[in-house]
């Protein structure tokens, strides 16, 4: 059953499953994804732990946050869920986007236990030529449009060059949500990686294109006592591609908690 609670002024939507008294866990989801998108990872933990599994902000039935939001925002609104539930020792799950919110809010706060990180994002990705040509041209065209059409239809047109050119979070993403993808995607957690001192679980596909596999490697080098277990033909949703394989790795790094009595 779906909930909410209000977090400086956004009305949160999570789930709350599992087992009333067991460990705590905090599942977040990818962008342009929702809770529903890592039901089966909750389904695997829900016998012998606590869920709480959350609508990022813009996402699912969370509204977009009121201004262009960073990791940090995200962190902090992920940090007053977790002080206002009252969890203690609790273990942060982030897939993909959710990924950066496990990293930076473990590397600071001593009430994280373990981590899993799903194909996660973290790692500035490296830019191609391509990708800067674009950017310049995107810098040309917002100069030019609005003085050869005027600012209301050269930001009309200017906003379908984006939607066109960009990757598919981005053209299914609204205005809003754009703009926060694009601050947040540029954000290296490279920094605070090694500041992580707890036992962290890297799970990825080999084939992912979104966070590549070289991404997890350099995490697990960063990040002390971090290991990973890597799934060949497997792509950026690696727990869907191998849900057989994911639901073995997650039960034995969680044997105590699904096995108590």
């Amino acid at each position: 059953m779906e909930k909410q609670i209000e977090i400086d002024g956004i009305l949160l939507n999570y789930t709350d499953t599992g087992r009333p008294d067991g460990a705590p866990v905090v599942l977040m989801h990818g962008w342009g994804c929702n809770l529903t998108t890592v039901a089966s990872i909750a389904h695997i933990l829900e016998p012998g732990m606590r869920v709480l599994s959350l609508d990022l902000p813009g996402h699912g039935k969370t509204p977009e946050p009121p201004k262009v939001w960073g990791v940090e925002d995200y962190t902090r609104m992920v940090e007053k869920f977790i002080e206002r539930m009252g969890l203690k020792d609790v273990t942060l799950i982030g897939h993909s986007f959710g990924g950066r919110i496990s990293i930076l809010l473990s590397s600071r706060r001593d009430y994280v236990g373990r981590v899993v990180l799903v194909d996660a994002a973290g790692i500035k990705p490296r830019r191609s030529m391509r990708y800067y040509f674009k950017v310049y041209s995107y810098k040309t065209m917002k100069h030019l449009l609005p003085l050869l059409f005027g600012r209301e239809r050269g930001e009309r047109l200017l906003d379908r060059y984006r939607g066109k050119t960009g990757s598919s979070d981005y053209r299914n993403s609204t205005p809003m949500m754009r703009a926060i993808l694009s601050k947040c995607v540029n954000k290296d957690l490279r920094q605070v990686m090694p500041l992580i001192k707890v036992p962290v679980l890297l799970v990825w596909g080999e084939l992912d294109t979104a966070t590549p596999i070289s991404d997890a490697r350099l995490m697990e080098k960063l990040i002390p006592g971090a290991g990973l277990v890597s799934f060949p033909g497997c792509g950026h949703y690696s727990f869907l591609d191998n849900p057989v394989g994911f639901r073995a790795v997650m039960q034995s790094f969680f044997q105590k908690d699904l096995n108590r009595q």
